[in-house]
């Protein structure tokens, strides 16, 4: 997509380069001289194609990273630091301090949204204000944890007060194609819950955190929130070797995490929170509705080009539909809009990384070697920065875009005649994260739902895979997950239950009480959080 830079409205232009010379360490913005890397879009600013250049971040070493480490370790204090000790109403202080401040930052974060990743208008303004409302309901959902524990139980003789307590330092690092929403769902229920993080932003989207280090500086406690910058093998791989952290969360891809877990000499001891791969599939039955089922297929396929790991990457099509089904899916996709994000209308836009056209054009022909067609008029057109969705068909188990999760716009279908075909290629995938499933017959949908829900963690009835909403569970089998993110359940993922505990007798009740009147104590409290 080219465009001059008199196209673009005034309120996007990029008429400044950020440059980024500071990263944030042990509460301190720290300035950095040295080797710098340079941030590009894809996104034309010329008549004649050429990446944009939006600025520049420090390319920092393991000398870096492991200053970042020791601050975190430094503020955690083997739990007795200011940050793990704190009333928790103190720590929801520190956090509603920095969302206020965060929503002043929303038009600059939406503009480097659309200009890093290249997701459109709406879909940048979703992604802040889904980021603001998810701290929002972090803080209520702790809140109510607190209020939970707020009391002393008594079983067979004995007082416990129960409460969750941090784990210790927490690497974070976060996935490009969300990279506020998606990184703070990690970020902010490990900060939350007491936990001291060193946070690494993704390769693209990394200077739309720049708007923030200010306020994570000023709102938390030193050392609590480190952010780095650098490639992932020199600053993430000598935090990991160190032994020092107690959480890996990370969204991205399994080889990622797997060769960082293996990095740490007692993994036993490493606590995993991860988003990991998908290859989400849809099954069309024969009787679908297959307006709805269309509709609901483009849109789990197709939403910011498919990058996503809950999109739909391969759509099973019952054989006695598949002729109608594939005739009005592919005018569908030929019909949307491509244009740069924040064009009205646009619904594909510029991919963010530069070689990923030229790999799904590698899938396009492996599958057409092998007997796919490609079905929709515009299918696999390139330009400089984009490919067209091709819709591809009939896909066979021997093909590349069969196998592997392809994170772009290509849309394998795959006939079927038995509905034991899609099942046992979801038994035998190395991913179980969710399902769509098209159909209404009751006596049908009855026992597919019974074995869904043991294949994949979320089944979605006739409409397209998706996280949200936030409080719902977020996790998946095999390859796809550890642990659960949601409102709910990741405060629990980055917590552990700890209690207090004391035989019920005279002398130490009298105790409990005298600790309970002083309110000397943090952790013992019946106090009731508002």
């Amino acid at each position: 997509m080219k465009s001059t830079f008199e196209d673009i409205p005034s309120r996007f232009q990029i008429n400044t380069l950020i440059k980024q010379n500071t990263y944030l360490v042990g509460g301190k913005l720290i300035p950095w001289q040295g080797e710098t890397s340079e941030v590009y879009s894809t996104i034309s600013s010329t008549a004649t194609y050429k990446p944009t250049l939006l600025g520049t971040i420090p390319t920092l070493g393991e000398t870096e990273a492991l200053s970042a480490l020791d601050a975190a370790c430094e503020a955690y204090n083997k739990g007795q630091g200011l940050w793990p000790t704190m009333k928790v109403e103190n720590r929801i202080a520190c956090m509603e301090n920095f969302v206020t401040q965060m929503k002043t930052k929303r038009d600059e974060i939406v503009k480097l949204l659309m200009w890093e990743i290249g997701k459109n208008l709406a879909d940048s303004q979703k992604e802040f204000d889904r980021t603001v409302e998810y701290i929002y309901d972090t803080i209520e959902d702790y809140k109510q944890m607190d209020r939970d524990s707020a009391k002393f139980e008594k079983h067979s003789g004995v007082n416990a007060h129960i409460r969750r307590g941090p784990l210790g330092v927490v690497l974070c690092l976060g996935p490009y194609n969300y990279p506020l929403n998606e990184t703070f769902a990690l970020l902010i229920p490990a900060i939350m819950m007491g936990n001291t993080t060193i946070f690494k932003p993704a390769k693209h989207g990394v200077l739309l955190i720049t708007p923030l280090l200010e306020a994570f500086k000023t709102s938390f406690p030193k050392g609590v929130v480190n952010i780095i910058y650098g490639r992932g093998r020199t600053v993430a791989a000598p935090i990991m070797q160190s032994g020092k952290v107690d959480v890996l969360a990370l969204i991205g891809n399994s080889k990622s995490a797997n060769a960082l877990q293996n990095q740490h000499p007692k993994s036993n001891r490493l606590r995993l929170v991860l988003g990991l791969e998908a290859k989400n599939p849809a099954i069309v039955l024969p009787d679908a509705d297959l307006d709805l089922a269309i509709e609901e297929c483009i849109a789990g396929s197709t939403a910011f080009n498919g990058q996503r790991c809950t999109a739909l990457k391969v759509l099973y099509v019952h054989d006695s539909v598949v002729e109608e089904f594939n005739k009005r899916f592919s005018a569908k996709v030929d019909a949307l809009k491509f244009g740069n994000p924040w064009e009205e209308g646009a619904q594909l836009t510029p991919l963010p990384e530069p070689e990923k056209p030229a790999y799904i054009q590698g899938l396009i022909d492996d599958a057409t070697q092998k007997g796919a067609q490609i079905i929709n008029t515009k299918g696999g057109e390139t330009t400089e920065n984009y490919i067209f969705p091709a819709v591809l068909y009939p896909v066979s188990k021997t093909m590349r875009v069969f196998k592997e999760e392809q994170f772009g716009p290509v849309i394998p279908i795959v006939p079927f005649s038995d509905i034991d075909e899609p099942l046992d290629d979801m038994a035998a995938s190395n991913y179980g994260q969710q399902v769509s499933l098209f159909g209404k017959d009751v006596k049908t949908l009855a026992p597919l739902i019974d074995t869904l829900v043991n294949l994949v963690c979320r089944v979605n009835l006739n409409s397209s895979c998706q996280r949200g909403p936030d409080v719902y569970p977020f996790t998946g089998r095999k390859d796809s997950a550890v642990s659960t993110l949601s409102v709910h359940d990741a405060l629990r993922s980055f917590s552990i239950r700890t209690f207090v505990a004391s035989k019920d007798n005279a002398y130490n009740n009298a105790i409990l009480k005298d600790l309970l009147d002083s309110r000397a104590s943090n952790f013992v409290s019946t106090d009731y959080i508002l």
